[in-house]
């Protein structure tokens, strides 16, 4: 029968939830605490305390020294008693033994109880703590416990969550003991427990349903691409099939919208548009604004203002596409990550008109559309008149405002492609230590200098730039006047900027990583290596690496009788080893005898074979040949006879062969060469 001790830590276990070894370890420091409370002892003398689980029995193990006469029982002990624990002890030495009191007593015991009680209130606060830490990011289920202005507070379990006023769906109201899901927003330590915080309003709160609701998108045949949501008002979320035949917005909606009304449900009647994710941005903008129905898209992507789209929409549907208080307009910005600018066709057409009229870059259009603008200005008057307009004409105002906004977008090309080629031109006249000199360093007065940082000039590279391309921008500053341009232009000229080393690349030690930090070192915006080049490559092809010098991968190989393979097919690492293992190559052929090996190689292997032995040829600038008469071996060719496009001829030989290397231990690819015309071989691996 089990003792009163077992069942009560039996009972504390199960009820706390925490596991058999922490409510032991917290018994134990709790009679170590009753015991120094007990006998007063120092906080520098060690002290355990071991319980039996099963019984209850408590004993306590104080440090103590061994010394013939005991003067104070607390901290010595006699060398006989002392030897009933360790036979081998000595006087002088400092051993654990038995001081377990005969009674605490009641301050000692009460001690204890506290002690108890905070260890586990503390182990269970860290148990709380790492269960809902994994769960961040996660939507729990939850019964609402108490209501204030604040926040409502829910019950999951063992443990309580928050909800605050600004997470919650507006207009939405709770009864104490309802049933209700939360995305678990937060999880932070704190001296009461565990702070949990949840959310309703968090768009992934809707990605969650969505998963739930959807079985397509658990699957994997579905995918959510993006979403945007305004709680209480709408959402949009964007969604791509992952696999040809399924429709990922009838999924998503289910028959007869049965899987989005659950989840709308849920959401407190918030509006949800499933829409299909188009990789074209236009098509995909006009769909984001549905259900609104759009004329056009114009793309704009400049490099101050960023990504901007003007949409173009028929007069009636204007109000459709904004949305009340342009919820429609925002959420599409969101879903697409483009600033959306919504125009009506009329509105569109009357801009396009004072363009052409008053824009020297367009005249040659507007002589092209002379016709055409006769009829839009027909088209308008009736419109200022309220007079009726028929569809063909609308049909006509909504091509015309195409074209123009077509030309504009070509010319704003033009005019970037101008810029970046002026902006090439003017770097390459400005040292590239340039670009990662502080304006602090150069020597400008505060004025001037407090005057360029707030105008966000950061380094001199960037403003020498400016001063090249236009120096009216920084003379147009508020506070900037000639004399600081002068102070400017005298500090920039008299500084003396390092010059960048030109940095060789040692062989077999170069990586791809030192090649693009070249650009990182001076601050380039972009990177002056395009086209990457493989450590193989340098290597075997002995590339020099400059700063600001653009290195361009090599061509496709030609191998074999005329085949052609992509280099990425040829893998070797950085090191390049003295001999290249068999079982590198085939990792599922492991073998030590080289026939058995061959034989184990089935006919596609033989092939893939064949094409790494071919990019082993031509990074050693020689040709792969099959000769007929020697059966199992592979023939090369002198690389000055190398020519793809003609027919093989027999050439000087020179012979591969897979081998067991027993020094190595493993099975090697090796070549041999006959150096002159007599019989003897000399062995050297690739």
């Amino acid at each position: 029968m089990k003792s009163e001790f077992a069942l009560a830590f039996n009972e504390i276990i199960e009820r706390s939830g925490l596991s058999k070894d922490t409510v032991l370890e917290s018994l134990e420091a709790a009679m170590v605490s009753a015991y120094r409370r007990s006998v007063n002892a120092s906080s520098a003398q060690n002290i355990e305390a071991r319980i039996d689980p099963d019984s209850g029995g408590l004993r306590v193990f104080a440090e103590k020294e061994v010394v013939d006469k005991v003067e104070n029982p607390l901290t010595e002990v006699q060398l006989s008693t002392a030897k009933q624990f360790d036979p081998e002890v000595d006087i002088g030495s400092v051993l654990l033994v038995d001081a377990t009191p005969v009674d605490f007593g009641r301050v000692a015991a009460q001690t204890a109880k506290q002690v108890i009680l905070q260890r586990l209130r503390e182990a269970e606060r860290d148990a709380q703590y790492d269960e809902f830490i994994e769960r961040e990011g996660d939507m729990v289920h939850g019964t609402v416990h108490s209501i204030t202005p604040q926040a409502v507070t829910i019950g999951l379990g063992r443990a309580e969550a928050i909800l605050p006023r600004n997470q919650q769906i507006p207009g939405e109201h709770f009864r104490v003991r309802d049933r209700v899901r939360v995305y678990v927003l937060e999880v932070r330590k704190s001296s009461r427990g565990p702070v949990i915080v949840v959310s309703r309003s968090h768009p992934y709160m809707l990605r969650r349903l969505l998963e739930m609701e959807v079985p397509e998108i658990n699957q994997g045949l579905v995918e959510i691409k993006a979403i945007a949501r305004e709680a209480g008002k709408r959402a949009k979320v964007a969604v791509s099939a992952l696999r040809d035949g399924v429709d990922p917005v009838g999924a998503c909606v289910g028959l007869r919208g049965v899987r989005i009304q659950s989840i709308v449900r849920d959401l407190n009647d918030e509006k949800i548009d499933v829409i299909e994710w188009n990789s074209d941005p236009e098509v995909f903008i006009a769909k984001a604004l549905s259900p609104a129905r759009v004329s056009g898209v114009y793309l704009d992507e400049d490099m101050n203002r960023g990504k901007t789209a003007l949409v173009v929409v028929p007069e009636d549907q204007l109000s459709l596409a904004i949305g009340r208080s342009g919820v429609n307009a925002r959420l599409g910005a969101k879903l697409t990550s483009w600033r959306i600018d919504i125009k009506s066709l009329p509105e569109a057409a009357i801009e396009s008109l004072k363009l052409l009229e008053t824009n020297p870059l367009f005249v040659d259009l507007a002589k092209a559309e002379a016709e055409t603008v006769l009829k839009v200005k027909g088209t308008l008057t009736k419109k200022a008149e309220n007079r009726p307009i028929p569809p063909e004409e609308y049909q006509i105002l909504a091509r015309f405002v195409d074209r123009v906004q077509r030309a504009i977008i070509m010319e704003k090309d033009t005019a970037r492609r101008d810029l970046r080629s002026k902006l090439e031109v003017i770097r390459e006249r400005i040292p590239l230590s340039a670009y990662k000199v502080p304006l602090e360093e150069i020597g400008l007065s505060s004025r001037v200098l407090n005057l360029l940082l707030e105008a966000g000039f950061k380094y001199a590279g960037k403003v020498m730039e400016m001063l090249e391309l236009d120096e009216d921008k920084i003379l147009g500053l508020q506070g900037f006047g000639p004399k600081a341009m002068d102070e400017l232009r005298t500090s920039l000229s008299d500084y003396p900027f390092p010059e960048v080393e030109i940095m060789k690349v040692p062989e077999a030690e170069v990586t791809l990583k030192e090649v693009e930090a070249i650009s990182e070192e001076v601050g380039l915006e972009e990177a002056l290596v395009e086209e990457p080049v493989s450590a193989e490559e340098a290597v075997f092809e002995g590339i020099e690496v400059e700063k600001g010098t653009e290195l361009e991968a090599e061509p496709e190989l030609v191998f074999g009788a005329g085949e052609v393979m992509p280099k990425a097919a040829v893998e070797i690492s950085d090191e390049v080893e003295e001999a290249i293992s068999f079982e590198e190559v085939f990792p599922e052929l492991k073998t030590s005898d080289e026939e058995e090996a061959l034989e184990k190689i089935p006919v596609e292997l033989e092939d893939d074979l064949e094409k790494v032995f071919a990019g082993f040829a031509h990074n050693l600038g020689v040709k792969l040949e099959k000769e007929d008469d020697q059966e199992g071996e592979i023939v090369f060719a002198e690389e000055e006879d190398f020519e793809p496009d003609k027919k093989s001829k027999k050439r000087k030989k020179q012979t591969r062969v897979v081998e067991y290397d027993p020094d190595l231990g493993e099975t090697v690819v090796r070549r041999r060469r006959k150096r002159s015309r007599a019989e003897d071989w000399e062995d050297y691996s690739p």
